[in-house]
């Protein structure tokens, strides 16, 4: 069974920079499209990245120059590194792991913004 595990989040002021890890387990984490998602309170959660198994990448409009995702395929992790940051990034950040039909949420992290 696959498990994601979340770390890096914390308070921040604006315009500081974060960087999250998503570990992954229990399958081939080089087949798995991976991404990030974020619900912020009172809202429903949406996509913010998204890298596939060829490294691609793509972002939401809002976060675009300012969030960057990458993946460690030997350490089995994916990051999402966030600059910039802004009080509308407040939010509960879910790393994603997909290869279709399955797919699998970790746990979350909450990321505040505030000055």
């Amino acid at each position: 069974q696959v498990q994601l595990v979340e770390s890096g989040g914390g308070l921040v002021q604006p315009g500081e920079s974060l960087k999250l890890s998503c570990k992954f387990s229990g399958s081939i984490f080089r087949a798995y499209y991976m991404s990030w998602y974020r619900q912020a309170p009172g809202q429903r959660r949406e996509p913010v990245a998204f890298i596939s198994i060829a490294d691609r990448t793509n972002y939401t409009d809002s976060v675009k120059g300012r969030f960057t995702i990458s993946r460690d395929n030997p350490r089995s992790t994916v990051y999402l590194q966030i600059n910039s940051l802004r009080p509308e990034d407040t939010a509960v950040y879910y790393c994603h792991a997909a290869l279709a039909p399955v797919e699998f949420w970790g746990q979350g992290i909450q990321v505040t913004v505030s000055s």
